[in-house]
């Protein structure tokens, strides 16, 4: 096979064919880079999920006076009174033997009083607020901060506690929040590469009609199937190429513009991990392969329906 007659047929094609041929590439850019835009989204949330998991603690929180003596604000722990200094040194060795615990930090309630003074201290309420009323806690570091929840049932309930508390909640719904919008985004990517796909077809069903005496004179003469269909199939590939290519530039102009320079994402929310170009240029050959590969396979599927000489 004759690599200038491809090039050339290739050529034909696309000018015949000119608008659906840059509908095509409109189509393909956009769902690849939602497809590419949803695998960096699912990198950042694992990225987030680390780094957050593993600066959360658990607080167990200990009953003081104020709990005892209001039963209906108070738990069910702390109806038996404050928490006792011999409970309070038995869930500190408690905690301390467990293989799951880090680091235990305890909190006194003068603590307590000046971390929530720092943070609230502007506000009314903080002016009522004495340190007496103020809880004493554990703050327990996990070496496994996913789970939590064994510190939970452990001492949940227990006397002297009046409640554990894990930060991981707030975050969960954080989270469940960005997968929300992953899967919206994988929804759009499907319905454009649906559309993309139906274009392709629709593209490589009008060419090969226009050119349907070309190949019927080449089938008499002995031609290939194969032969026949490479230029058509070539130039649903080259259309799919350019298309992943301008979703590759947006992939990237994204990281860039939005994350990267100037006033950027990474400067304003300083407190996020965000995800570097070394998670954008792996995602890069995977956007270009399938970019080439699925024009190709869906022009091969179309011709051997449409092309019959």
């Amino acid at each position: 096979m004759r690599a200038q007659f491809v090039v050339s047929e290739i050529g034909v094609g696309l000018r015949r064919n000119l608008t659906m041929t840059f509908a095509v590439i409109i189509s393909v850019a956009l769902s690849l880079a939602l497809f590419g835009g949803s695998l960096l989204m699912r990198d950042q949330v694992s990225q987030m999920k680390g780094y957050w998991y593993d600066k959360v603690n658990v607080s167990i929180y200990l009953c003081n006076k104020s709990d005892a003596e209001n039963s209906e604000t108070g738990s069910k722990s702390c109806a038996k009174g404050a928490v006792t200094p011999e409970q309070k040194q038995q869930i500190e060795t408690d905690l301390k033997k467990m293989d799951l615990v880090q680091t235990v930090h305890y909190e006194s309630a003068d603590e307590a009083y000046k971390h929530y003074k720092e943070r609230f201290g502007h506000t009314a309420l903080a002016s009522v607020v004495t340190p007496d009323q103020m809880p004493e806690s554990f703050r327990v570091k996990l070496k496994e901060p996913e789970k939590y929840q064994v510190i939970t049932t452990a001492f949940a309930g227990r006397d002297g506690v009046q409640s554990v508390e894990d930060q991981h909640r707030e975050l969960d719904n954080l989270f469940q929040m960005l997968n929300y919008l992953n899967w919206a985004a994988l929804g759009i990517m499907l319905i454009m590469l649906v559309v993309a796909l139906l274009l392709i077809v629709n593209t490589v069903r009008v060419s090969a009609f226009s050119r349907r005496r070309e190949t019927g004179i080449m089938r008499l003469v002995g031609a290939s199937s194969f032969y026949i269909q490479v230029p058509f199939i070539m130039e649903a590939a080259f259309a799919g190429l350019i298309g992943a290519v301008f979703a590759c530039l947006m992939l990237g102009a994204g990281q860039y513009f939005v994350i990267d320079h100037g006033a950027s994402l990474r400067t304003k929310m300083e407190l996020i991990n965000f995800i570097g170009w070394d998670s954008v240029l792996t995602k890069l050959p995977l956007v270009l392969a399938i970019g080439v590969l699925m024009p190709s396979l869906a022009a091969f599927l179309a011709l051997r329906k449409y092309l019959k000489v």
